[in-house]
């Protein structure tokens, strides 16, 4: 097995609390509203959305389901695991996050995130592959982002 970790950093002026409960505790309210030609549903399939709960997200092309490894509000950390759908393969095992929402002395965010992908035998990822991947991370985090600045009053 092959095991490859990288880490990516944003920024936002948004405070952490705010975009730790729109993009990660209410994502599954939230992300349908805001990308609906994209995400179609996210439901629990196992759990209420605590620590052991599994999470299905529906694609207009397909699913992922997650496995909330923890979810701390106070501390705002998130961990979890991709563990099967879109994304999981004859090659790739899992592929787990943990994320991190930190204030900022202006009163904005960074979020951390490493991400750990296990693999099979000995493939490896394709620079390409990580880059994409990324990106997607960040296109949500950017939509979440915007909602919040032209939404003043959401999840204070």
């Amino acid at each position: 097995m092959g095991v490859f970790t990288y880490t990516d950093e944003h920024t936002s002026s948004v405070l952490p609390a705010r975009i730790f409960k729109a993009s990660i505790v209410d994502s599954h309210n939230l992300m349908p509203k805001l990308l609906p030609d994209a995400i179609k549903s996210i439901e629990f399939i196992k759990g209420d959305g605590g620590a052991g709960s599994i999470k299905q997200i529906n694609f207009a092309g397909g699913f992922v389901k997650h496995q909330i490894d923890e979810l701390d509000e106070k501390s705002l950390t998130y961990k979890y695991t991709l563990i099967e759908g879109n994304g999981i393969s004859d090659k790739i095992e899992k592929v787990s996050y943990d994320i991190k929402f930190e204030g900022l002395p202006d009163g904005g965010t960074i979020s951390k995130m490493i991400t750990t992908i296990y693999t099979h035998g000995d493939f490896e990822i394709k620079e390409e592959e990580l880059k994409a991947g990324k990106e997607k991370v960040l296109g949500l985090y950017k939509v979440v982002e915007a909602y919040l600045l032209t939404t003043p009053d959401a999840y204070v």
